[in-house]
């Protein structure tokens, strides 16, 4: 007997939109592993990873049609994650002593990200194509291993080292 081949992650939203609990199951078992992975390397605390994790998952569940199926689904997975976990730890209430306080002076990480969203790096990286985006963005933003990425996108990890070294020649152009 053969067996059915998996649905993919477009069918699993839309098996979702149609209020299917085993196509989020699906969904969740197919995605939850990565996405945990990369929310415990900006938090330590589990207990919030784990919410985060639920957070999110309902979210898709509560608005599947948000997928306008542009892009991957473990991107946009992604951009719900880290934005419940950005607002699962930000400070409830701002204390006065911090407004008295001089601002930090941005990371070294920062500074790279703001010109990677608003800088000549921005359109260098949005001048890639959307395979070499794809994997700009899950191994120098997201701090994937090949490993990790080539899993995320469903490429072999030989792929993403070529598709990384294609892109680096091409930002360096881009940027020279």
């Amino acid at each position: 007997m053969r067996t059915p081949e998996p649905r993919s992650d477009g069918d699993l939203l839309r098996g979702i939109a149609d209020r299917d609990r085993a196509a989020l199951r699906d969904l969740y078992d197919r995605h939850a592993p990565w996405l945990r992975a990369r929310l415990r390397r900006r938090c330590g605390d589990d207990d919030v990873v784990e919410e985060v994790l639920q957070d999110t998952f309902l979210a898709v569940w509560r608005k599947p049609e948000a997928y306008r199926g542009t892009g991957d689904v473990p991107a946009w997975l992604w951009g719900i994650g880290i934005r419940r976990l950005l607002a699962a730890v930000r400070p409830r209430r701002p204390l006065p002593l911090r407004l008295l306080l001089p601002a930090p002076a941005p990371s070294a990480e920062d500074v790279v990200l703001l010109g990677v969203e608003h800088g000549d790096l921005a359109a260098a990286v949005n001048g890639l194509s959307p395979e070499l985006r794809a994997v700009v963005r899950a191994v120098v933003l997201d701090g994937l291993t090949s490993r990790e990425a080539a899993r995320l996108l469903g490429v072999p990890a030989g792929t993403v080292r070529t598709r990384m070294a294609r892109a680096r020649t091409q930002l360096q152009e881009a940027l020279t």
